[in-house]
């Protein structure tokens, strides 16, 4: 359940970044019999506009990482009814954090990864303010040491992250060498255009890609495994 009422919060002390990014609002979700809240910038388009004053700022810049997307709180809810406390989980492009928070008070080792440096303070920022912790990392798919270095993960999970379509191939080469025959990725996406054309790639790269139940109608959460690995 998302609560829909909005407190504001004050973020002073908190580790969120500066400028409008440190004018947040809370939102608090019911997952899995947990409550979890968030703090998030009040205004996403006043953070944008902090960009746009930036000289000559890079497609990277753009705060996406700002909002609480469909396909996050659909990830976050479908995880949080799953056993995994001792279990080690990467997100890729892991936003505001609340995927990765939702894993980490169910028990899970997590490193939250983006490549916004925003978008990572803010996801420790929130893990505070949920009384856990995780690691985070700053990187793009393309760039992507520190994820290998943890390799092989139990579970590694993202959210819409196919907005790009250079997004695609890394993916492909990169998902791969994050998990082993035991791992598996969880990926959620609100039907972007680049989703079939990822989803050709993960079959002839010969995984199992079975649908997980997300949210109705907007998000689809696919499950991929490697197809060596026998299913109960």
């Amino acid at each position: 359940m998302w609560h829909e009422h909005r407190l504001a919060a004050d973020a002073r002390g908190s580790g969120v970044p500066a400028g409008a990014a440190s004018d947040v609002v809370e939102e608090t979700f019911v997952l899995g019999g947990r409550t979890v809240r968030m703090l998030r910038p009040r205004d996403a388009d006043a953070v944008l506009d902090d960009v746009l004053t930036e000289e000559d700022p890079a497609d990277d810049r753009l705060p996406f990482w700002a909002e609480l997307w469909p396909s996050g709180v659909a990830l976050a809810r479908a995880l949080s009814g799953q056993p995994l406390a001792g279990r080690r989980l990467l997100e890729l492009g892991c936003g505001l954090g609340l995927v990765s928070v939702t894993a980490a008070l169910a028990g899970a080792g997590v490193l939250a990864a983006d490549q916004s440096p925003e978008a990572t303070a803010f996801a420790a920022a929130n893990a505070a303010h949920n009384g856990v912790g995780l690691q985070t990392a700053v990187c793009a798919f393309a760039q992507p040491g520190p994820l290998l270095a943890g390799a092989p993960w139990d579970l590694v999970v993202a959210a819409d992250v196919l907005y790009e379509p250079g997004n695609v191939p890394e993916l492909l080469w990169l998902l791969p060498r994050l998990v082993d025959d035991a791992g598996a990725v969880w990926l959620a996406d609100p039907g972007r255009p680049m989703l079939e054309r990822f989803l050709a790639g993960v079959d002839a790269t010969g995984w199992r890609c079975e649908t997980i139940l997300g949210e109705p109608d907007t998000v689809t959460i696919y499950r991929l495994r490697r197809r060596t690995v026998r299913q109960d």
